[in-house]
């Protein structure tokens, strides 16, 4: 019985890991561009020459909650960027 339960609880914690959609700490495989983002609106038209391939770009804003907010874009064959990571900094002075 033990070995069952800690089977399902591996399960359980496992399925959560490979949900779709964003995460509130923002790291997903799939995480869309929000207002404030590098790729808002579509790609920079600027294009990252000197940049090598596959270079780590972070950026900060500050959200429309005035939230602090920190990405992480990889810069892509192609020179596009691809956003990898979201978070937020936590507030602590204003958290319930």
């Amino acid at each position: 019985m033990k070995h069952a339960l800690a089977a399902f609880s591996v399960v359980l914690l496992l399925s959560g890991c490979t949900a779709g959609g964003s995460s509130y700490y923002g790291y997903s495989a799939n995480l869309e561009p929000i207002p404030g983002s590098i790729t808002y609106g579509g790609q920079p038209r600027t294009k990252l020459k000197k940049a090598p391939v596959g270079s780590i770009v972070p950026h900060q804003f500050i959200d429309s909650y005035g939230r602090k907010v920190y990405e992480t874009y990889i810069i892509e064959p192609d020179r596009s960027l691809r956003l990898t990571s979201r978070r937020w900094q936590p507030d602590f002075l204003f958290d319930d």
